[in-house]
Parts: structure tokens; C-alpha cells; sequence
């Protein structure tokens, strides 16, 4: 059975400490959000999930409203959790913090989750989603790690330097025969529409 996923990684979101599920879109990304909706629209989009997260799910909140398809919010797609309360990466030190999420896939900071144990519970919805919703065609409103490690899943190759890659927002259509990933598209691009 054939399934295909669109993974939206969301638009610009400015960044504010303890808001991670609360902060919305800068001008700009409700600009591209705008952009990602017409890229859709002649995808024939037939289900709409998202992350809980307001920024992603606003990314993707015009082509719900233009397709008429509610949203189906999964609290598993969520953003990894870095760190935990009280325990900060300084941002000088944050791209290696995280490189080192990747290459040491069971470590964790404190009161962060590892790749492993993110990837775990993102994933055993993707396979929740693909049994439910076989033979469709389904947009996912996620975040550029969580995503990652979502396609790290079912191709090794997509990791640190992959998510380094991506931008904000970002469009990879995966289409996949029995739930084996066959091949991986790059939809969006920074050029005008």
C-alpha cells in the first residue's frame, strides 16, 4: 500500500524561553505559511496532523482552512525536549550540544530526551498514521529536529547534517510501499512562488 507524507517543518517562529508551545510565527512566517499553502494545494492533501506546537500547526493552518480538513493534533510530534528546567545549553555551544544528540544516540542532557527515546515516540505515531490513513496522502505540521529523526527512522542518512540543511519553513514529500520509505522529495525552496 502506498503512502505519502509531507513533512512542513515550520515557518520562522521568534524564539522565546518557556514558550516553546505557545510562540507563533514572526511576519515572515506567516508570509511562507502562505507559500507553503499554495505549494499544497495541488498535492491532493486528503489529512492534516500536527505537532501541538502553535508554530506548526500555524504553518499549516491556511491550507486546513482552504482545504476545509480539520487538523488532527498528536501531542507525540512534538518538538524534541532539549533540556529540562533549570538546565541551559549557552547558545555559543548549541550546535555542538546538539551534534552530540547525534552522534551519541541513547544521550541525553539533563531533563532532555535522547535521539532514541524522541524518535520513539514520534515514530509509533507515523506508524499509527499509516496504518489508519493507508493509501493517502497526509501533511505533517512538525519541527526540523523531530522531523530528522522521524526520516533517520527509515534512512540512516538523514541526521545532524541533514537537519543543519533544512530551513524555515521546509517541505520533504516521502513516499513510501509497505511502510518502506522508497524515495524523499524537496518540495520547498527559498525562491518566490
Amino acid at each position: 500500500m502506498q503512502i505519502i507524507l509531507y513533512f512542513v517543518r515550520h515557518a520562522e517562529s521568534v524564539y522565546a524561553a518557556g514558550a516553546e508551545r505557545t510562540r507563533g510565527l514572526t511576519e515572515q512566517g506567516k508570509q511562507d505559511a502562505g507559500r507553503v499553502r499554495d505549494l499544497l494545494m495541488g498535492e491532493q492533501i486528503e489529512v492534516i496532523v500536527s505537532s501541538p506546537y502553535e508554530r506548526a500547526s500555524a504553518t499549516i493552518r491556511e491550507l486546513s482552512n482552504e482545504l476545509k480538513i480539520e487538523v488532527i493534533v498528536e501531542e507525540d510530534l512534538r518538538e524534541r525536549q532539549f533540556t529540562g528546567e533549570g538546565y541551559e545549553i549557552k547558545p555559543e555551544h548549541f550546535y555542538m550540544s546538539k551534534r552530540k544528540l547525534y552522534e551519541e544516540w541513547d544521550f541525553s542532557f539533563p531533563g532532555g530526551e535522547s535521539s532514541s527515546q524522541a524518535q520513539k515516540r514520534a515514530v509509533h505515531v507515523l506508524n499509527k498514521l499509516m496504518d489508519e490513513f493507508a493509501g493517502k496522502r497526509i501533511v505533517v505540521g512538525t519541527h526540523g529536529d523531530i522531523m530528522t529523526l522521524m526520516v533517520n527512522y527509515f534512512d540512516f542518512r538523514y541526521d545532524y547534517d541533514f537537519w543543519r540543511s533544512t530551513t524555515m519553513p521546509d517541505i520533504y514529500k516521502l513516499e513510501f510501499a509497505d511502510k518502506k520509505l522508497q524515495e524523499v522529495t524537496r518540495l520547498w525552496s527559498d525562491r518566490i512562488i
